[in-house]
């Protein structure tokens, strides 16, 4: 939003001075100009300047140089990855003498081919940041001081072990980062199981935690089915709660070239975005009616017998079951819960069900509300219908927010499983213990209890509820005492009132980040943190996954600056002090300090088996880095070279051991290809029948040269052997798949011998429609906690609260049963800008991405400005009903229907009105500054994951 200085009558307006002035106040250079930087994306010398300005310059600032003038052989080129959104944009770092001068465009991805967003081409200013933190740093009276690292890790040490003996090992919680790389995330879950904790969790959670569980409990795997690429054979595609135009910008370059080709474009969302103006058919719906419109849409299909008959009969359970539930949303209904016309339903109908293959695509639009999981389970509902799953230009597609939230989801710190989603409960914990070489009994000793080993840990999205809660009714021994935030923004959450409260109540909080983030700044306490200086991404080397389940590895760019440290090397001074480094490392190599990279990702193929985290060695994927040319941008398929039949970046399930040289699955659930190849059917993952109903496919629906040609349970000892395949296996796979399934057998025979007669290792099963297993075994609409429409809360009310969930108390009805719709009018939404990502800490520290958008804005619709007399640029208040005040632009805009205002989520650094600034470490404040919309943000969760409700809320306006 451009930063207004002067009225329509030409006086000056109050506030206008814009936030990055403030922040450049004290640099004597100015900014490099934005037309500069978007030609040139950061090669220039302005940074130079604007870092000889910058207090505590403690390392000479690089120089562009001129790659003519420069000496042969003196420059080389390391491959790596954009650290931001999820689309897995390769970046070529231009490195001269270890130091990195500039960036080429990878026009040989696959991914990116050659395009950045405005994030993408500033990452090299990540990796030299100026607001970054130098050195470790404690709060003494209030003010941030330097500390050494031998000094840091002996008080944090000492007061995390007498924490721990005072209160127990679940009395601290780690709060990891979706930034990490697939190896720092796997090593932090391996960290806190040793430490003897469940209390451990990351970002996904409140973005895609409803993902992951909805389509998982439908399919079978938590993942994007399909791919960016693919959509270059989609013929129509429904973006809904998805605003990739701004979200995940390169993304759209795919779908862009689907559309020339002919592809018919939906978008569904309550603001008209950058996205929806190059739709053929935008659908306004009101906030936390999802189900609703889906079912609307469904009841077309239905009605006009445009469903995949053949398709539902031979690969869906309960189908039937949803046809109940739709019949009951007539156009009449739907449009009064919804707000959006019949006709505009039935055309989305007709244009999904008419040009086939037809994609969806989904974000936190859809996820993050108290029904995100049902929410999730009605879209992949709707794919199963009309047969879309499991076929090139079809899926059900989820664009996922951080670089790495995908791998950090799969293998990283999760409360409720261990690495490749095996869960907590003993036969989890004995098969890790096994596979990480240390004794179960060891390991259980780590814990308070068995019973808390095998119980699923606090949710990031309540831990300061862990904190405040009374201790009678928090399910386990005692509060929250310490919380480590280890890669984690804060006000990326909701409830920030809370936060800061339960902040102020610990006895120690510890910020581990390359930048301080919000922590430091809003906790309002004088002593008793902690900042350590992490690395970024460019300053070690490991894996990272892309929302389309491709991993990639990134090297090392530049040696780690200031007195940083990788979060693999922070790790391994804690378990040193701890005393469990030699368990936690005693398959990996640890060298001055550093745990060896490769040796974890090895550590984590020996084991994932489940999600085929396992063919996808360090050496495999290097060599698909330096061989990026070689993979087709549309099938993502290597035509030639090294790589040869691979497809780019080994999507998982990348199945067996890496000498199988399995290729990667392109397209998950694909019948078309053999498993061998990138096939797979649905997964056999809840038994063989139910109610008495089968759960397997029917004959005849089995993947390309599969030998078995029908359903199929998933593979152990047992089944293998009655199909007389168990002497296939060598006398080493035998020795370890004996009494195992495929999930456990660490030698990889069974999935080995499976695949070889063409069979998926994990079964061949149905999609399931009703998950018996859910509060909604079909999904029902709720209407929000805080909905405007009181008259809809009594025909479709929330849940019953729950006494205990995910270790403390969880508000539905009682939240809902108060009326705050008179004093609160309008409905407020949150999103995504292209300028920023998540807290915004690193990207409003960037001074090339800080002058595209200087300002916390809220857009209004005219109609509702005019009743507070709110004009562009002028500052106004919102108020919600958890008393904040926050004060920030407002914008006038008509892409906000009336009774609605939107704000951006990537802002902080103000609180209610008041800037922080002098809170940070001396010059550590990021230099876009803002008012968090999460300090405003109401209660609700996820009924199943304890997702965060940010979709929809009620507020008011007020002049400032």
């Amino acid at each position: 939003m451009p930063v207004v200085k002067k009225s329509a009558d030409g006086a000056a307006v109050a506030g206008a001075t814009s936030a990055l002035q403030q922040g450049l106040a004290r640099a004597a250079a100015a900014t490099v100009k934005r037309r500069t930087f978007l030609v040139r994306a950061g090669l220039t010398a302005g940074a130079a300047g604007l870092a000889r300005s910058l207090p505590f310059n403690v390392i000479e600032p690089a120089h562009a140089a001129d790659p003519k003038a420069a000496p042969a052989g003196t420059a080389e080129i390391k491959h790596t990855v954009c650290t931001h959104c999820s689309v897995g944009c390769s970046v070529e770092a231009v490195v001269s003498n270890g130091v990195w001068i500039r960036q080429e465009p990878a026009f040989d991805s696959p991914l990116n081919m050659g395009a950045h967003c405005a994030k993408g081409a500033s990452v090299r200013e990540h990796g030299h940041g100026e607001h970054r933190l130098r050195y470790p740093m404690k709060l003494v009276a209030g003010k941030y001081q330097r500390i050494s690292w031998d000094q840091a890790i002996t008080e944090i040490g000492d007061r995390m072990l007498a924490l721990r003996k005072e209160a127990g090992p679940d009395a601290i919680m780690t709060i990891g980062g979706s930034k990490h790389s697939n190896e720092q995330a796997y090593l932090m879950r391996k960290f806190v199981s040793m430490w003897g904790t469940n209390n451990c969790d990351h970002q996904a959670r409140i973005c895609h935690s409803t993902t992951v569980a909805g389509v998982a409990q439908t399919f079978g795997y938590g993942a994007m089915t399909n791919s960016f690429n693919d959509l270059h054979f989609s013929k129509a595609v429904m973006f809904i709660g998805s605003n990739p135009a701004e979200a995940h910008p390169i993304s759209m370059l795919h779908f862009l070239h689907a559309k020339e080709l002919g592809a018919k474009m939906i978008v569904i969302d309550p603001r008209f975005t950058r996205t929806a103006r190059f739709a053929h058919h935008y659908v306004r719906i009101r906030p936390g009616t999802d189900i609703a419109l889906v079912w609307g849409i469904l009841w077309h299909v239905f009605g006009n017998g445009w469903e995949d008959k053949a398709f539902i009969e031979q690969r869906t359970y309960g189908m039937d079951d949803v046809r109940k539930e739709v019949a009951k949303w007539t156009p009449d209904k739907v449009s009064d819960v919804t707000g959006v016309p019949e006709a505009s339903v039935r055309l989305a109908a007709e244009m999904l069900a008419k040009n086939k293959p037809s994609s969806v695509v989904w974000c936190m639009g859809i996820t993050q509300h108290h029904v995100g999981t049902a929410n999730v389970r009605a879209l992949s509902i709707l794919q199963l219908a009309l047969g879309n799953i499991g076929v090139a230009g079809g899926g059900a597609n989820i664009y996922r927010g951080h670089d790495n939230v995908q791998g950090a989801t799969d293998v990283g710190p999760n409360p409720d499983s261990l690495p490749g989603y095996y869960g907590v409960a003993e036969g989890a914990w004995k098969y890790f213990a096994t596979a990480w070489g240390v004794d179960y009994d060891w390991l259980r000793s780590r814990f308070a209890s068995k019973e808390l080993m095998e119980k699923p840990g606090m949710a990031v999205s309540r831990w300061f509820d862990g904190v405040l809660e009374k201790n009678q009714f928090v399910d386990q021994p005692a509060n929250l005492r310490a919380v480590l935030f280890w890669g984690h923004a804060p006000n990326s959450q909701t409830r920030l009132p809370d936060m800061k409260a339960a902040m102020q109540k610990l006895d120690m909080l510890v910020v581990i980040d390359p930048y301080p983030t919000m922590t430091a700044a809003m906790h309002g306490r004088t002593d008793g943190v902690y900042l350590l200086p992490a690395t970024t991404q460019f300053e070690t080397s490991g894996s990272v996954t892309a929302s389309n389940r491709s991993i990639q590895w990134r090297e090392k760019v530049i040696q780690p600056l200031f007195e940083c440290k990788t979060d693999q090397e922070i790790m391994y001074l804690f378990a040193r002090k701890f005393g469990f480094a030699e368990q936690l490392f005693k398959n990996i190599k640890v060298v001055n300090n550093e745990p060896v990279i490769e040796d974890i990702l090895r550590e984590i193929n020996r084991t994932c088996w489940t999600i085929g985290y396992t063919g996808c060695s360090p050496e495999r994927l290097k060599l698909h880095m330096q061989n990026k040319h070689t993979f087709n941008p549309t099938t993502l398929k290597a035509d030639s070279g090294p790589c040869k039949g691979d497809y780019y970046g080994l999507p998982w399930p990348c199945w067996g051991t890496p000498e199988m040289k399995h290729p990667g699955t392109p397209i998950l659930y694909d019948l078309s290809k053999p498993v061998a190849e990138g096939g797979l059917p649905f997964r056999a993952n809840w038994g063989v029948e139910h109610n008495g109903v089968t759960l397997l496919a029917a004959d005849g629906s089995t993947t390309n040269a599969s030998e078995l040609d029908t359903g199929y349970p998933e593979f152990d000892h047992v089944f293998l052997k009655k199909l007389g395949w168990w002497s296939e296996l060598t006398p080493a796979e035998v020795a370890q798949a004996e009494g195992k399934n495929w999930k456990t057998d660490l030698s990889g025979g069974i999935i080995r011998v499976a695949i070889q007669h063409g069979c998926a290792p994990f079964g061949n099963a149905r999609a399931r429609c009703n998950v018996w297993n859910f509060p909604d075994p079909v999904p029902v609409h709720r209407e929000p906690l805080l909905s405007p429409r009181r008259d809809l809360v009594a025909r479709y009310p929330t849940y019953e609260d729950k006494a205990s969930f995910w270790r403390v108390p969880t508000l539905y009805k009682s939240v809902q049963q108060v009326d705050f719709s008179k004093e609160y009018p309008l409905i407020m939404t949150s999103g995504r800008l292209v300028e920023y990502e998540g807290g915004g800490d690193e990207t409003r520290s960037n001074p090339w991405l800080a002058e595209l958008q200087q300002n916390m804005f809220c857009e209004i619709n005219p109609a509702d400005a005019a009743q507070v007399g709110a004009v562009t640029g002028r500052y106004i208040n919102v108020e919600t009903p958890t008393g904040a005040r926050m004060k920030m632009m407002a914008m006038v805009t008509p892409r906000v229907p009336p009774g609605l205002v939107w704000m951006p989520f990537h802002f902080g650094g103000w609180w209610n009105g008041e800037d922080m600034v002098d809170k940070y470490p001396e010059g550590a404040a990021p230099l876009v500054r803002g008012e968090a919309v999460n300090s405003g943000w109401t209660y609700g969760y996820d009924a199943v994951t304890m997702m965060q409700e940010t979709k929809v809320s009620l507020c008011r306006l007020a002049r400032a």
